[in-house]
């Protein structure tokens, strides 16, 4: 378990937050969602949320990405960064967010949750996977950071 390293917000250009994902985050978007779908497929649902992050990490690994799990993620307040408590369930690249989740549905919560990581972090773009549905699909969630976030 490592920390992500934030450093205290700046003004950002209205140019750079309106950019997407670059082609580069988009290729790791498509290999994460291939992932998410192969652990799905074998395992399905009914599984700890632990379980699913952990094999959802060993396949990304064995896809050859750079994925940490549980990363600290601090709240940078008056210049100091600290830790109260949040933690990325999985970071690819250093450039995508996973949130895990084996619940019945996902709501505006949960988006809310992602959203607020992303803005945290300063990345943008994030998945929530919920393994709990009959169809990979119907528990998959992209979320790009906007401008207005």
């Amino acid at each position: 378990m490592g920390s992500l390293s934030v450093e205290p917000r700046r003004a950002r250009s209205t140019r750079r937050a309106l950019e997407e994902p670059s082609k580069e985050a988009e290729t790791v978007a498509r290999a994460v969602v291939d992932a998410g779908l192969k652990v799905h497929r074998i395992l399905g649902p009914g599984l700890l949320e632990s379980a699913y992050e952990h094999c959802l990490t060993h396949e990304l690994h064995a896809r050859g990405l750079a994925v940490r799990r549980q990363v600290m993620l601090p709240i940078v307040y008056e210049d100091v960064a600290l830790d109260a408590g949040y933690r990325l369930d999985i970071l690819v690249n250093d450039q995508i967010i996973i949130e895990i989740k084996a619940i019945e549905a996902l709501t505006r919560l949960h988006e809310a949750q992602i959203i607020t990581y992303l803005r945290l972090s300063k990345l943008k773009l994030g998945f929530l996977m919920n393994f709990n549905v009959p169809l990979f699909k119907d528990g998959l969630k992209r979320v790009v950071l906007s401008s207005r976030a």
